[in-house]
C-alpha cells in the first residue's frame, strides 16, 4: 500500500468521508454503534415509524459485529466483524435516518455500492479472523437497545485506533474490484 495511515474521527463528517479512498489504511477513533441482523431489522421499523432511534445516528458509523461476553477485567469478549451482505437490505433506510459508515467484513452489492456514493458514505473492512484483537480497540461499551437480543444487542462503543481498510468509497471505489485487477495484471 505505502500510503500513510489516516486517523479518522467518529461520528463522520462529509468532509472527512472525502478525503478517504478504497485502499486507504484507517485508524478510527470514537464513538461507533453495533448491530446485526435483528437489530437492522427493528431500527429500520423504527425509522419507518418516525420514532426516535436509541442513538445519534447523524454521522454514525455502524460495526457489524456480535461480540462475545467479556472475560473478567476486559470490556468486551472478541468482536471480530460479521459479513456484511446480510445487512445490504436496511442501509438504504439507514442512511435515511443519518448514517455515514459501516464496517464489516466482505463485498457489499450494486445497490448498496451505489447508495453508498450517493449518500457520501463509507464501508471499512474489518480482518476477519482478528477478533480478539479488535477488542483491544474497543475501551467502553455500552448497550442501548434490544439487551433482549443478547449479543446482537446495539452497543455504544468508545474505540481508539481500530484498525480498518476501506473498501468502498464515497467515489464509488471498490477495493475487491480493484484487489483482484491488480492481481491480474501480475
Amino acid at each position: 500500500m505505502g500510503k500513510p495511515v489516516k486517523r479518522v474521527e467518529a461520528p463522520l463528517t462529509e468532509s472527512v468521508i472525502k478525503l478517504l479512498r478504497t485502499g486507504d489504511e484507517v485508524l478510527l477513533s470514537g464513538t461507533i454503534y453495533t448491530a446485526r441482523d435483528m437489530a437492522h431489522a427493528r431500527l429500520v421499523k423504527m425509522i419507518k415509524a418516525k420514532d426516535k432511534l436509541p442513538f445519534e445516528a447523524e454521522g454514525s458509523v455502524i460495526y457489524y459485529v456480535g461480540p462475545s461476553p467479556a472475560r473478567a477485567g476486559r470490556v468486551i469478549g472478541s468482536a471480530g466483524p460479521t459479513t456484511s451482505y446480510r445487512m445490504d437490505s436496511f442501509v438504504s433506510s439507514m442512511f435515511d435516518a443519518g448514517m455515514k459508515g459501516m464496517i464489516g467484513k466482505g463485498s457489499r452489492s450494486e445497490e448498496v455500492k451505489k447508495l453508498i456514493k450517493e449518500n457520501c458514505g463509507i464501508y471499512f473492512g474489518a480482518t476477519g479472523g482478528a477478533a480478539a484483537l479488535i477488542s483491544g480497540s474497543i475501551v467502553e461499551s455500552e448497550i442501548v437497545a434490544f439487551s433482549e437480543l443478547g449479543t446482537e444487542a446495539v452497543r455504544r462503543l468508545k474505540v481508539i485506533n481500530l484498525p480498518l481498510l476501506v473498501v468502498n468509497d464515497c467515489y464509488g471505489g471498490d477495493l475487491y474490484t480493484e484487489g483482484v485487477e491488480q492481481y491480474r495484471r501480475l
